[in-house]
């Protein structure tokens, strides 16, 4: 019995929230010092982030930054993840335009306000580890997806387009855009490739500088020093406020919940992704642990407050949480701090923000969406099977074309089925050399050796292995090719030895085999079956006394022997 079957984790182990953890374990002025320093360099990288990433969402500047603030704090000081960053995320920048779209803004609270709601249950019903399952080509296609629409919605700032409303789908957009390429300007051309100039030249020759801030900064103090005449925070927003707003909630009916429940839904898978995966990235940097389920209560929990503060979505950022880790942060503090950072913005500088041009955000999120397509994997999989490739290019384009929830959903449809279609391949049965799921000559790759019986000395007595997990989808390659024999033996003997699991389906291929034997005289044999799987034989109606089971393949054989004077094999009690 392993560790984990003989203690399960109580209550207080799943959910205690890292703080706890650290605090217990000791906490000093060296660890404040070191929490500090990175709250505050990642506070320098979420505040042009929080602002674009609003925007690009159809979204005052402002209510970034409440998401930030409140949810970035909420996911630090409960979550399940040590160096875990909150705040609004690239990847939600699709979704929440296409639900503002839809519902307005009173339709994204509620949907948000919801999506908190189920992301509390799931953590609660500890059904986090689940997303687990999510195969790797799906998160690469809806990643790389993503970062194509969010490039495609920055082409309007980055060229100081005129457009009045901006769809949210790839196409309308692109179509709008191509409309209002004739109203180009110049000198937002100008300012936005000399942005992101500033944030590569800066990634390349001083990597450890905040790129995206001096970017963001160095515009701003051009456009203003110039008198540019480029689209600003304040000329398209109005001034930033300089602190949070009071709670409040718009009025809700029944009839919006229902509207708006696919688009919660939409919001809690996407958030429980994003932040599972950026706690399994921190994990790898770090060396620790994160408690899946404690942090879908923590996301749950900072989506419900954020928007009540008139914030947005909020999830765990990848690139935030490893720019936390990199500079040395020791546990949630840190995350803490830095929505401390943000709010002490809002209340000294927030008028500044007004200057900030927005084709310098749109550098930002140009160079945030490359960085977020997995380029290399990408390709990698294109290469590495025609099923993979598949579900990445099913997930992408559908993500793109149509839906990000039905890409994620047609995708990992697409990978179970590619999964259990090898998994039946991975079947095999042996004893006349075929296998399950091919009935070819055995040259394939490495040299095999031939499966052994245990030197069986009885006449008449036949003994085949399965080996894998027997389930629905080998059950009719292995039941065909049972059928393929010739004549039938008087003991026919099934090693179950290698089978670690057996689904119902394959139970009763077994029981319609037997029946087979049995119209025949044949005696079967099932030998070395684990427990769980004699359980689900049995309950297709595989039993004794027509069914022999056994320990071993050698007690089998010892059984099937005719004794002197028999005819037949002996039929032992099981």
């Amino acid at each position: 019995m392993s560790l984990d079957e003989r203690h399960e984790p109580s209550f207080a182990e799943l959910f205690t929230p890292k703080l706890v953890t650290v605090l217990r374990e000791g906490y000093g002025f060296s660890e404040f010092r070191k929490d500090a320093v990175a709250g505050l360099t990642v506070a320098i990288v979420a505040l042009p982030l929080s602002l674009a990433i609003a925007i690009a969402c159809g979204l005052s500047p402002d209510r970034g930054l409440y998401t930030a603030i409140i949810g970035g704090f909420i996911i630090s000081a409960f979550g399940g993840s040590r160096f875990q960053i909150g705040g609004p995320a690239g990847a939600f920048i699709v979704l929440i335009a296409t639900v503002i779209e839809k519902h307005g803004y009173d339709g994204l609270v509620l949907a948000t306000l919801m999506a908190g709601a189920i992301m509390l249950a799931v953590g609660f019903f500890r059904l986090g580890t689940y997303i687990k399952y999510i195969p790797f080509p799906v998160t690469v296609g809806f990643t790389t997806g993503i970062a194509v629409i969010i490039f495609a919605s920055q082409i309007k700032e980055l060229m100081g387009l005129a457009i009045v409303k901006e769809p949210a789908a790839l196409i309308p957009k692109l179509e709008a855009i191509r409309a209002a390429l004739p109203t180009w300007k110049p000198v937002t051309v100008a300012l936005s490739a000399f942005a992101v100039g500033t944030i590569l030249l800066l990634r390349k020759y001083k990597p450890h500088w905040p790129g995206f801030l001096i970017a963001v900064v160095a515009a701003t103090l051009l456009a203003a020093g110039l008198s540019l005449d480029v689209a600003t925070v304040g000329s398209r927003f109005g001034a930033v406020p300089s602190g949070l707003p009071a709670p409040a909630l718009p009025a809700f009916s029944l009839a919006k919940m229902r509207a708006v429940l696919p688009d919660a839904l939409a919001i809690a898978l996407l958030g429980a992704i994003e932040s599972l995966l950026s706690a399994v990235v921190a994990d790898g940097m770090s060396g620790r642990r994160h408690r899946s389920n404690c942090e879908l209560v923590a996301q749950g929990g900072a989506n419900i407050l954020s928007v009540i503060f008139g914030g947005m979505p909020a999830t765990g950022t990848i690139a935030r949480t490893a720019t936390n880790v990199r500079s040395g942060a020791h546990g949630p503090v840190s995350g803490m701090l830095h929505a401390v950072y943000l709010l002490a913005f809002m209340l000294v500088a927030a008028p500044l923000a007004s200057y900030i041009p927005l084709a310098a955000l749109g550098a930002v999120l140009a160079v945030v969406s490359w960085n977020m397509a997995e380029k290399e994997e990408f390709a990698a999989l294109l290469k590495a099977s025609k099923g993979d490739a598949l579900v990445l290019l099913a997930t992408f384009l559908i993500t793109i074309f149509e839906d990000l929830t039905l890409g994620i959903g047609v995708g990992v449809t697409l990978g179970a089925f590619l999964f259990l279609h090898r998994m039946a391949e991975a079947v095999e049965i042996e004893g006349g050399g075929a296998m399950a799921s091919r009935d070819q000559a055995d040259t394939r790759g490495a040299a095999r050796t031939p499966y052994i019986a245990g030197g069986t000395e009885a006449q008449d007595v036949v003994v085949y292995r399965i080996s894998g997990a027997f389930f629905f989808g080998a059950t009719a390659s292995v039941i065909a090719t049972l059928d393929r024999m010739g004549q039938l033996p008087r003991a026919f003997v099934f090693d179950f030895s290698g089978v670690p699991m057996v689904d119902v389906t394959a139970a009763k291929g077994i029981e319609g085999f037997h029946r087979k034997l049995h119209r025949h005289g044949t005696v079967l044999y099932i030998a070395g079956a684990r427990p769980h799987v004699r359980a689900t034989l049995l309950k297709a109606g595989v039993r004794p006394p027509d069914v022999v089971f056994t320990p071993s393949v050698a007690d089998a054989e010892a059984q099937a022997r005719p004794a002197p004077g028999q005819t037949g094999p002996a039929i032992a009690e099981t």
